[in-house]
């Protein structure tokens, strides 16, 4: 059940203090930040801001976590960028209706995510096919960028169109814009490494755009952000013609899965406080109402943002008061500072969003990827190559359906195994190379370390029947160590009941042992295979069913 202010509660005078002071710090980060993301996303920077303070009014009023940044986000902003220009390629003035649209279709798939408790979605994405699909990104960010460092015009078409473009502007680079756009960069990179805590893309905002007032920077190709409505939005609920409305509703799906994977390790990094765990569903209400809010207030989706979340927690930010404060600063600006905001050079806009996009690139996480496990390595590679290669949503729709299908590759790889016993204890263990463990004449012991689903029944029959086969002297008595079987679907079921059928009419006795899981306890008596092993086949442990099945005979 969604609760209200559930990051407020006791809260005391004490914690003002330290709110205010993460509330500015944030504010700070947060202002150039929101008006680079707008821009990533296609949109004027006032659409940043409006993102932002959405963010921070649905998420305090329904989130749990205390120190959870929503707001507009450069993970999820190049994916539904592209995707809705293509949608509205015919009426490019619908894009502002279809974003706000969008952003309610998201809210509404993270509420219900909320509601009926589904964190478990947040999940689905495996960490190799997160790492592909963030550097897939990564280099979206980069290209979209590049050019307004180069001083140059955006490409069009394809990303490998787009990559070809940029080589052919490397000899035409304007060194002015170059040289704002890395010189922020480093700035980022420099105050970062000092500490996290100092606004770094503020101060380097600051100082490109004195570079450009005192310099005389516009008659060298450097263009300004330009004047912007500095107005506050005014609530509507956005309608999208029909055909596009259909069309938000696959693209609203992608964007909700990967806000639910970024809101939920953002949530599990950040834990309330030691020993109390995150709440993952409240958080997906929180983040939906934020999207929600957002999408009435004319803007786009939004995220929950790590960097900034981390920020909050580092400046000992106690809840959702920081997050506030910060879009009370954020509102003031924009309210009275649109015009000094329009001498800020879109070059120095662009280089915080290159520094975004190599900070989102895990060049560890590849590393180790690489040296533990190839396949995962290639799984990543396919994400990456898919946002790269295919429109970035479907990118990410590949992505997702990767991470499954690897999910339930390795789910078809369970194998009985035969187990043996370790001498002069009551352990029974996998057979391996080397050790003293011991068969007992005219017993199988085997084990399925995995629960028990139409994906690998039938190999679990094949594997049982080969131990069977290969059994010698023949076996009388067959224990199933069942300690990993946590579940037993229909299809399973039936073919477990067989195998039982198959043993008993060779006239082996079956038994199973160690069955803790209820739900796989539940499974026996629903689908009568209780009935079939008999009442007192079922044992706490294998040495407990060896000694019961000797006596019985």
């Amino acid at each position: 059940m969604a609760v209200i202010f559930k990051s407020l509660q006791g809260y005391g005078a004490g914690f003002i203090a330290p709110d205010l002071i993460a509330g500015l710090t944030l504010a700070a980060i947060a202002v150039p930040e929101q008006m680079a993301t707008a821009r990533l996303a296609q949109f004027p920077p006032q659409f940043g801001f409006y993102a932002f303070l959405a963010g921070a009014v649905g998420f305090a009023l329904f989130g749990a976590s205390r120190f959870m940044s929503v707001g507009a986000d450069s993970t999820i902003a190049p994916i539904f960028a592209g995707a809705l220009a293509l949608i509205v390629a015919a009426h490019p003035a619908a894009m502002p209706v279809a974003a706000a649209a969008l952003a309610l279709m998201v809210g509404l798939w993270l509420l219900a995510a909320g509601l009926f408790e589904m964190g478990f979605i947040a999940d689905l994405l495996s960490v190799p096919v997160t790492t592909g699909f963030l550097a897939g990104v990564s280099l979206h960010i980069l290209v979209s960028q590049l050019p307004t460092a180069f001083g140059a015009a955006e490409p069009t078409g394809t990303m490998p169109q787009k990559l070809l473009a940029l080589a052919r502007d490397v000899p035409h680079i304007n060194p002015w814009p170059l040289a704002l756009a890395f010189g922020v960069l480093a700035t980022i990179f420099i105050c970062e490494r000092i500490s996290p805590r100092i606004p770094g893309a503020l101060l380097a905002l600051v100082g490109a755009t004195l570079v450009v007032l005192l310099s005389g920077a516009q008659s060298h190709g450097v263009t300004l952000l330009g004047l912007f409505s500095g107005k506050l939005p005014q609530l509507s609920l956005p309608l999208a013609a029909a055909p596009k409305f259909v069309a938000l509703v696959p693209l609203s799906v992608i964007i909700a899965m990967v806000v639910m994977v970024q809101t939920a390790a953002t949530t599990r990094s950040f834990p309330p406080a030691p020993g109390v765990p995150p709440d993952v569903n409240q958080d997906f209400i929180g983040v939906g109402a934020g999207n929600i809010l957002s999408g009435l207030l004319g803007s786009f989706a939004i995220d929950a943002s790590p960097p900034r979340t981390a920020i909050v927690a580092e400046t000992g930010g106690r809840s959702q008061v920081a997050s506030l404060f910060a879009a009370l600063i954020v509102l003031v600006v924009m309210l009275f500072g649109a015009s000094l905001l329009a001498h800020i050079p879109r070059a120095a806009l662009a280089g915080i969003l290159i520094f975004v996009a190599l900070r989102i690139l895990r060049t560890r996480v590849m590393a180790d990827i690489f040296q533990h496990t190839r396949v995962e390595f290639l799984l990543m590679l396919a994400t990456f190559a898919a946002i790269i290669v295919l429109p970035i949503e479907r990118g990410v729709g590949v992505g997702i359906g990767l991470s499954l299908l690897n999910g339930l590759w390795n789910a078809t790889q369970a194998r009985a195994l035969a187990y043996l016993h370790v001498p002069g204890t009551t352990i029974w263990w996998p057979q391996q190379r080397g050790t003293n463990e011991e068969s007992l004449p005219g017993i199988l012991v085997a084990g399925f370390q995995a629960p028990l689903t139409f994906l690998n029944a039938y190999s679990f029959r094949r594997d049982i029947l080969q131990l069977v086969a290969t059994q010698q002297p023949p076996a009388k008595l067959l224990v199933l160590e069942a300690g990993a079987m946590l579940d037993i679907d229909f299809t399973a079921a039936q073919i477990f009941a067989a195998l039982i059928r198959d043993c008993q009419a060779r006239g082996i006795t079956f038994a199973v042992a160690r069955m803790e899981s209820l739900r796989a306890q539940a499974a026996l008596q629903r689908y009568h295979i209780t009935d079939l092993l008999g009442p007192d086949r079922l044992f706490h442990s294998v040495d407990e069913a060896i000694k019961a099945c000797k006596t019985n005979g």
